[in-house]
């Protein structure tokens, strides 16, 4: 028994000697040919080389080394715990896998809550080189004939820093390098997929950052780097489909969440954005350009007053930031219809930016829109000066073609519907076109292009109503009176049945049915135009002064500048008192 046991003894010595020597193997390192620094000499060596002694490769170090070279989030993870279970956090192998793992997390995976070691590494270690390189956003190339998969990939975090990838393209045979290395490594195929990218290689960026995901699917920013790439192709459903897939899988991640909020805003689904991104202020609530984003996203909606909040905080930071300006403008405009204070905020921008397309024509809508005639002759002036200017910018012409529409010039606006339909045959430019065609007489034409609204989207009511009057003045009074009353009947109430009813009322042939349709749609919508200037039209045939004149005031309130109306208020100046309204 005691002979067993002093056996046993010896072989435990010997075994902890043997670990012990290799541990110390590891810890001084080799000088190898080609290592950065000066020949060896001294105790302390110049250049410490992480990998350990031939014999050791199946060891303790080289499956650190694996773990970190593997670059997936679990692997780093793994490898920083191993060390420090192992105890090698203070030898000199152990700092530098320590300082290399914990950089590649917090570069690569910031969004991580993940607890970081202390981080000394070796002053004088290649890796540490390369660190402090990336520090300075430099890229530091590997020594030639190099077999480190590390010294090839771990340079590449500088284009992580970068938002143009094209000084780095010179550099991707080093990546080529790495993965024949190591092909098991997320890291070289994700390196190239961000330097794709930043260069406007989204093709191959695509297969680079897929190539990665299939590698290892812990590695989340190729996911996040592929649905970048497909938003930059206008594959933005399959972008958010693919980030909200990751959001299920990391649910605390908040960079995750911070790209499928910018991604929601940028596709403009505005419902979606204003609460993912008042998630992210949650975190962050001083985040610049998220309270902005949180302010259009309530603008868009129509939540004027609660865009205030954002707005007054973001004043606070940059008050003349071009789109707090425009919001600001536009909650006045939209949200409390003051024009004058909207211009204020407009005119400040133009006079910083004045080539804005967009500011320039939203000041010229509202200056067009005044009912004073210096207003409109600025808003004029504004539009003219952006088509003289060669402004081919569809805002601008579509600007143009409401304003020819509004003066009633039928000839003029029909060459800018055209040219609208060229730059984008959408169903506001097939909306326009029709209005033109419909304006110029031309039924065959309008029908044309209301049919072709209808049958795009049947359940877009402008468009219906577009081919419901078509129909109606085409003559094809049965289909159109059969669309016109299943409308009707789906419909509780309101501005758009009032609509409706009008269009039934030019299916009647007799007077008193065309004024129950007309009563039917001004009780819906008292503010209905078209229904107001045909009750006027019906008293005015009758010579019922008065009645008409009722109507004539209430059309006048509602469109001061409209063409027709004001050629009536001249004839029935007298009657009117006199004045415009």
């Amino acid at each position: 028994m005691i002979r067993g046991q002093r056996v046993y003894l010896s072989f435990f010595l010997f075994y902890h000697f043997t670990f012990s020597v290799s541990l110390m193997a590891l810890s001084c390192g080799t000088h190898r040919p080609g290592a950065v620094g000066g020949s060896g000499g001294g105790i302390f060596p110049v250049a410490l080389d992480p990998r350990p002694p031939p014999r050791a490769h199946e060891g303790l170090a080289a499956d650190i080394r694996a773990m970190v070279e593997a670059g997936d989030s679990a692997s780093l993870i793994r490898a920083l715990d191993f060390i420090q279970a192992q105890n090698l956090g203070e030898t000199e192998f152990g700092r530098a896998m320590n300082a290399v793992a914990a950089a590649l997390l917090q570069q690569l995976y910031p969004g991580l809550k993940s607890q970081m070691p202390p981080v000394d590494p070796p002053i004088t270690h290649t890796y540490t080189k390369i660190l402090r390189a990336v520090e300075r956003g430099d890229y530091l190339a590997p020594p030639v004939n190099s077999q480190d998969y590390l010294e090839y990939t771990l340079p590449f975090l500088a284009v992580l820093r970068e938002t143009q990838g094209d000084w780095f393209l010179r550099f991707l045979p080093s990546l080529e390098q790495a993965r024949t290395l190591n092909p098991n490594s997320v890291l070289a195929p994700y390196f190239m997929g961000i330097v794709y990218e930043r260069s406007g290689r989204a093709a191959e960026a695509e297969a680079a950052y897929r190539q990665t995901s299939a590698l290892s699917p812990d590695c989340y920013p190729a996911g996040m780097g592929l649905a970048r790439v497909m938003a930059l192709q206008g594959r933005r459903q399959e972008s958010v489909k693919l980030l909200a897939n990751l959001v299920i899988q990391y649910p605390d991640n908040l960079m995750i969440k911070r790209q499928l909020a910018l991604e929601y805003y940028h596709a403009q689904d505005w419902s979606r954005a204003e609460p993912a991104i008042a998630e992210i202020l949650q975190q962050d609530p001083r985040d610049r350009q998220f309270i902005l984003m949180r302010a259009q996203a309530l603008v868009e909606q129509g939540r004027f007053l609660q865009a205030q909040t954002p707005l007054d905080r973001y004043g606070t930071m940059d008050p003349n930031n071009r789109l707090y300006l425009f919001l600001r403008a536009r909650i006045q405009a939209e949200g409390y219809r003051n024009r004058d204070a909207a211009l204020n905020y407009l005119r400040s921008i133009l006079n910083a930016f004045p080539e804005d397309d967009e500011v320039s024509v939203y000041a010229a809508r509202l200056l067009l829109a005044s009912p004073r005639a210096g207003d409109q002759e600025e808003g004029q002036a504004l539009l003219r000066r952006l088509i003289d200017a060669g402004n081919s910018s569809p805002l601008v012409t579509n600007l143009a073609l409401q304003d020819a529409i509004h003066r009633g010039d039928w000839r003029e606006a029909r060459s800018y519907a055209r040219k609208l339909l060229e730059e984008r045959r959408d169903p506001e430019a097939l909306l326009q076109a029709f209005r033109v065609e419909q304006g110029l007489g031309n039924n065959a034409a309008a029908l044309a292009l209301a049919q072709e609204l209808y049958e795009r989207d049947p359940a877009n009511e402008e468009g219906v109503l577009a081919y419901i009057s078509a129909l109606i003045n085409t003559g094809r009074q049965g289909e159109a009176g059969s669309l016109l009353d299943s409308r009707i009947a789906g419909l509780p109430g309101g501005s758009l049945k009032s609509r409706y009813y009008y269009l039934r009322s030019q299916m009647r042939s007799q007077e008193d049915e065309v004024m129950r349709e007309l009563r039917s749609s001004l009780f819906e919508d008292p503010r209905n135009l078209e229904a107001l200037i045909a009750m006027f039209e019906l008293y005015q045939r009758h010579r019922d002064d008065r009645r008409a004149v009722y109507y004539l005031k209430q059309a006048l309130a509602l469109a001061p500048d409209n063409p027709q109306l004001k050629r009536w208020e001249a004839e029935y100046s007298a009657l009117l008192g006199g004045g415009a309204f």
